[in-house]
């Protein structure tokens, strides 16, 4: 089996123990004759350059913590084995089109963020951050309850339908609701295999759903797409999730409604993060708020972990790697 010729990874050490515990490490050094792992924390761009052309690497194993390529690259690097997500911090367009390979945790963690939305659905439509605040806060009980509902025979709209949306598809189905998407890009095969009909603009999405979720890219058509509007549709005791990218939504539109306390919010994702501490969007007691946590749970980081293995066991085998981010994926991420 051929062996790439030197594999070097550059991680903290908190994240090569989430990522890539000893097991699949080991598996890594496997697959070279030449794996070498350094921490450089608070390096600067220049002095993770001169490293990395220092070292002159196959492979770059990289992830959150991995400091921005320079532009002129070391002479061997062919592959970047990234282990997170978007991959605009490390690399560049210009890098991608002169013939840089990169791949990042692609569909790995998919299951685990429609977990988490899953948990902001619920929580959103049993006013949980209502009676977190009201017991923990205010010392109080049961007084003046919010509208709260439940999900059985809810009817659920998904704006997007990657692979986060399919999965979440999956954890809702036993609650036996209609679910709806707005996807103009996706194929009306792939909504009949997951069993989701399609909404033909985003009015439709808002006027016929009663939980609205947010997945969709941030594109320059999905920016601010979601405006007052949209959100007049929803009445006393809906609910809102979002966990895909903040700005999807009009910033005012978002508040206004928010500050109206009748419709429920859970936000994983804003327009500006980390969230300013003088944000209207606190303290609502209708607005659940997470600091961009949908993603791997510390248990879970090994699901990016075991796809980073198995792309890389691919990339010695000369076989296809999945999750390449090409420049037109590079375009539509965020």
């Amino acid at each position: 089996m051929p062996k790439p010729s030197r594999v070097f990874a550059h991680l903290r050490a908190s994240q090569r123990a989430a990522f890539l515990p000893p097991d699949l490490e080991a598996q890594i050094a496997a697959l070279t004759d030449d794996y070498e792992w350094q921490e450089m924390p608070g390096c600067s761009a220049e002095e993770f350059s001169a490293e990395l052309h220092r070292r002159d690497p196959e492979v770059l194993v990289a992830g959150w913590s991995t400091p921005r390529l320079p532009d002129i690259l070391p002479p061997s690097l062919r592959y970047v084995l990234y282990v997170s997500g978007s991959v605009k911090t490390i690399v560049s367009r210009g890098h991608l089109e002169r013939g840089l390979v990169i791949t990042n945790w692609g569909g790995s963690i998919s299951r685990i963020v429609a977990e988490a939305a899953m948990m902001h659905i619920l929580n959103a439509l049993r006013a949980t951050n209502h009676w977190t605040l009201r017991m923990h806060v205010e010392k109080g009980w049961n007084e003046n309850p919010p509208p709260a509902g439940s999900l059985y025979g809810r009817k659920v709209g998904i704006y997007g339908f990657g692979f986060i949306a399919r999965c979440l598809v999956k954890l809702l189905k036993p609650f036996g609701g209609e679910i709806m998407t707005y996807a103009p890009e996706i194929g009306d095969d792939i909504l009949t295999e997951n069993g989701a009909m399609r909404a033909t603009s985003l009015d439709e999405l808002f006027t016929t759903n009663s939980v609205i979720v947010n997945l969709a890219p941030l594109t320059d058509q999905t920016t601010d797409s979601v405006t007052l509007e949209h959100l007049r549709q929803l009445g006393p005791g809906d609910a809102v999730v979002s966990v895909g990218r903040g700005p999807v939504f009009n910033e005012a539109a978002l508040l206004q409604v928010a500050q109206e306390g009748q419709v429920h919010f859970a936000l994983d994702v804003f327009h500006e993060e980390p969230l300013p501490v003088d944000s209207p969007l606190r303290g609502l007691s209708n607005v659940m708020l997470t600091p961009h946590r949908a993603g791997p749970t510390d248990d879970r980081m090994r699901d990016a972990g075991e796809f980073a293995v198995d792309n890389l066991r691919a990339y010695a085998n000369d076989e296809p790697l999945k999750a390449i981010v090409t420049p037109e994926i590079y375009d539509a991420s965020t």
